[in-house]
């Protein structure tokens, strides 16, 4: 458990590394990340330090007092960690201080929504017969058998919601960080539309 850093989806473009070869990166913009509370297990049972990112506009009276010598941060997000002793409310922690080229962490975000889709969207179906008279052609089909056992088994592949879930994807490397601009490049692609909040820490 280490703690990690809150930062926007940019988008995906690609590099060209040393040796000529082409990377593929998603773009995070990471601005620097305050500490807004330090959670101890005396105090609320675990260790963890609460991080903010981004300017609110508008906040609650409850976040105002919360917030009260901090910035205003739009988004706040929590890390569990073993020990608090290294943090302290209202430090900073900016992206070349926590990550450099070369090492590996996992991305947390909500994938994109894609509405209520249907079998072949959702779980890759098959297709049915496209002639011969058929009507079937993204059908389900059959969904189980009658008297026995009687009912549709739990989980059972169906047409719903897909999308918009907490997506995790796990060792991706850092191919370069950008502190001037508060950029932080890592290969491969990343969970979420652009501008999407992620979060990032060692894997």
């Amino acid at each position: 458990m280490s703690i990690g850093l809150l930062g926007r989806k940019a988008g995906m473009t690609q590099i060209f590394a040393e040796d000529g070869t082409v990377v593929p990166v998603s773009v995070l913009v990471v601005e620097p990340n305050t500490v807004t509370l330090v959670r101890t297990p005396e105090r609320d049972g675990y260790a963890a330090v609460q991080l903010g990112t981004g300017t609110a506009r508008r906040l609650s009276k409850p976040r105002l007092g919360q917030l009260r010598d901090l910035p205003r941060v739009r988004n706040v997000r929590e890390f569990r960690v073993e020990r608090v002793d290294d943090y302290r409310v209202g430090q900073e922690f900016r992206v070349d201080e926590v990550f450099a080229a070369g090492d590996r962490v996992d991305v947390t975000g909500v994938s994109k929504g894609k509405g209520f889709a249907g079998t072949v969207k959702r779980h890759h179906f098959r297709r049915g017969p496209e002639t011969h008279g058929s009507d079937s052609h993204r059908q389900p089909g059959s969904v189980g058998a009658g008297t026995t056992p009687g009912r549709v088994y739990r989980g059972l592949g169906m047409a719903g919601h897909l999308g918009h879930d907490r997506v995790t994807i796990k060792k991706l490397t850092v191919v370069r960080t950008d502190p001037e601009r508060h950029l932080l490049l890592v290969k491969g692609s990343v969970p979420g539309a652009p501008n999407a909040l992620v979060m990032v820490r060692k894997a």
